[in-house]
Parts: C-alpha cells; structure tokens; sequence
C-alpha cells in the first residue's frame, strides 16, 4: 500500500464533509429539521446519525469494536436536535472524532484485523466501509438541500448549462 493511502483517503473524507457543509450552508435554520414525511429524515436526522456512528466507529478505533456498546442507533433518527448550534457541535465531534483516529494511524496499521459489530476487517476495509458510508449521507443531505432550497440553489460542482 503507497505510504499516501492515508492522506489521500483523508482528502476524501475532507471532501464529502465540505460538500455537506457547502450544502447545509444554503438551507435556511429552521429547514434543517425537515421532514419530507413521518418516516424520513431530516438534514438534522442524518447528522446526529453520522455523529452517533462517527464516534462509536472511530472511538478506539484498532482495540474495540466499532460498534460500542454504550451506542444508541435507534435514538439517532429521532428528532433529537433542537438548534442548528446543537447540529453543527454534534457534526464537528463526529469528523473530529474520524479525523484523530485516522491521524494516529500509520501504512502498516492497514492490515491489521479490526471488528464492526463483530465482523473481522481489516483497517483498509474498514476505513472503505466507512468513507462508502458517509458520503452516501452526504448524498442524502445534498439532495435534503436542493429539494429545500428550490430555485435558489447553488451548485456544488459543476451547473448545469443554463439556456439562452
């Protein structure tokens, strides 16, 4: 494995977290609670469930299992978070978490055997797992905010070609 696996996969996850942010910034506060019905999630919903997983994955990431005990998944897509204040603490510790775990981690840790929700990965599935995980969310925030902001919505990459 090339010794800049780690920091290329950093620059991922630096990425989709920018992309959601970019996102999130365009949706007004109160929008961030949002449910299109009783049964999906909110921008709000998401976050509070990638902080949950974030630091029950990345928490001790190569001596326990990243499925924690003390972990509440159900309790991640309730309506937990009341302010954007709360949301974006929760967000912040969640990638801090991820982040601090992956900056102690050096190319030879990438082989070595580690468990989710007791099946045996090893690092570089695992951080696979995770990257496939999240950016998927993010998807979900990005497409949460476009359907939110409507008409006024600023592209992320590159717009599409407007018609004379």
């Amino acid at each position: 494995m090339e010794p800049n696996y780690l920091e290329s996969v950093k620059k991922e996850f630096t990425k989709y977290k920018s992309l959601a942010e970019k996102a999130m910034t365009q949706v007004d506060d109160d929008k961030l609670f949002w449910q299109y019905n009783p049964e999906s999630n909110s921008i709000a919903i998401i976050v509070n469930h990638l902080w949950g997983n974030m630091l029950s994955r990345w928490t001790n990431f190569l001596v326990e299992d990243g499925e924690k005990a003390w972990r509440k998944r159900d309790e991640e897509f309730e309506s937990v978070i009341k302010t954007k204040e709360e949301l974006l603490s929760k967000w912040n510790a969640g990638w801090n978490c991820l982040f601090t775990a992956l900056d102690s981690l050096t190319v030879d840790d990438l082989s070595i055997k580690i468990f989710i929700r007791e099946e045996p990965l090893t690092v570089l599935d695992a951080i696979n797992r995770q990257l496939t995980h999240y950016s998927s969310h993010v998807g979900q925030i990005i497409f949460l905010a476009k359907m939110i902001v409507g008409d006024s919505w600023e592209s992320l990459s590159i717009p599409k070609k407007k018609s004379s």
